[in-house]
């Protein structure tokens, strides 16, 4: 029987978002059965990036409990019984497939209607897949993706049933990173494939990317650039056996991995809230163009308070960051009080093997790099700086100490003055810790 259920907030999506959400309304004193997050997952909100991690470690790997929120940023992990505790319902395994923003409802796949007065649009985003772009053979079995937990098992079920095989990793993304090092941990016969001339183009220059590509190599894991998979044979199993790409080479595959992006999902409110750069269009607070609906992680178009303009943010500092802000935005309205605009400085981290890096900033004008970034060097330890208009506007660090990194952070924040190029490529992380 479909039925009707009425809550005063409502989140939809069940991500990092949500449960950074959840934490903040229970610090802000929200009331038992005032709010409920509906998800299409079958468990508690979890920090995705564990997924591609520790979760596909051979010895010793994470899993559920130990994930859910908040622990990825030093938090209280927020179990299922946290949320019966506050009062919180947490709608699992339900899909809503339309929301009318005018009458404030949602309805489920299962046909259940959700009432609310205030809405948090918290969707996160989906993978693209390459049967989206109708590539011949991508309906193989073990052609595979990562974007929640149940991708995450398959994937496990995958290296074992395929031990020490050979696998394909098709992108030079974060994804494509991070697989291809638990891939070559598991043991695998690793290839990477990118159609760029170089590995996370988006925010890499090609110093930076020469070293990754290094390290990967002597790690034994094979880069193909420069070109795409175009498609895939099968075994009499309808698995996956070969990739073929687009410049003619043919590659052996027992396991393919794909990650090549994500797109937003905003379908639901298509036409019914103001979007922007494949966004929803919020201000700083996290409001849309629709009262009483917010918008918080990757799907927010929101404005860059330190940088004069509007930025969509897919990374799961921003997911933790925003979602917080909104809740406080939410309770600060019904005080009638104020609180700050946000005010976000992009930071993106990474790990694979015994590599971390983390960027702060904006990547854009002339960069240059300091300190030693020879894949070849047992401890390798450098990183970039980003000058535009005789500023210093990014920095990256591969290596750093806590108190390194929260340097570099403090010198994308205050964007000090630099002039050379060479003096700044010296001067290296000393330029920071002066700061």
């Amino acid at each position: 029987m479909a039925g009707e259920k009425s809550f005063k907030y409502v989140i939809v999506g069940g991500g990092v978002s949500a449960g950074y959400a959840a934490r903040e309304f229970a610090k802000q004193g929200v009331q038992p059965g005032e709010l409920a997050i509906i998800s299409k997952e079958a468990v508690a909100p979890y920090e995705r990036p564990a997924l591609s991690k520790a979760y596909l470690f051979p010895e010793g790997a994470a899993r559920l409990p130990g994930f859910h929120v908040c622990v990825g940023s030093g938090g209280e992990k927020l179990l299922p019984e946290w949320y019966t505790e506050k009062g919180i319902e947490l709608i699992l395994n339900t899909e809503i497939v339309k929301a009318d923003l005018a009458s404030k409802s949602l309805t489920s796949a299962a046909g259940d209607t959700f009432k609310y007065k205030i809405l948090i649009i918290a969707t996160g985003s989906t993978v693209l897949k390459l049967t989206d772009f109708k590539v011949e053979g991508a309906d193989a079995k073990n052609i595979l993706y990562l974007r929640e937990i149940d991708d995450a098992d398959q994937l496990v079920e995958a290296i074992k049933a395929k031990k020490n095989g050979k696998a394909v990793v098709v992108g030079g993304g974060y994804i494509g990173l991070e697989l291809s090092a638990v891939l070559k941990i598991n043991n695998f016969d690793v290839k990477m494939v990118y159609p760029e001339p170089w590995c996370m183009p988006r925010l890499f220059t090609a110093d930076i990317a020469a070293f990754y590509e290094g390290y990967y190599e002597k790690k034994g894991v094979g880069i193909i650039k420069g070109t795409v998979a175009s498609g895939f044979t099968k075994n009499d199993n309808g698995e996956v056996k070969e990739v073929k790409l687009k410049d003619g080479r043919v590659l052996e595959a027992d396991i393919v991995v794909v990650g090549v992006g994500a797109r937003p999902l905003t379908n639901l409110f298509k036409g019914q809230v103001e979007e922007d750069k494949g966004g929803i269009k919020t201000d700083a607070f996290f409001k849309t163009s629709v009262p009483d609906v917010y918008a918080v992680g990757d799907v927010a178009t929101f404005p860059m308070k330190m940088y004069g303009d509007i930025r969509r943010v897919e990374h799961v500092d921003h997911s933790r960051k925003s979602a917080e802000q909104a809740v406080k935005a939410i309770f600060a309205s019904e005080q009638g009080k104020d609180i700050e605009p946000y005010d976000y400085l992009p930071y993106f981290y990474s790990r694979s093997f015994d590599l971390s890096w983390q960027f702060y900033g904006d990547n854009v004008g002339d960069a240059v790099i300091f300190g030693d970034h020879d894949p070849a060097s047992a401890k390798a330890k450098f990183g970039s700086y980003w000058i535009k208009d005789g500023k210093v506007v990014g920095a990256f660090l591969e290596g750093g100490a806590p108190e390194e990194n929260q340097a570099i952070a403090k010198v994308a924040r205050g964007q000090p003055a630099a002039t050379s190029l060479d003096a700044l490529a010296k001067e290296g992380l000393e330029f920071a810790s002066k700061i």
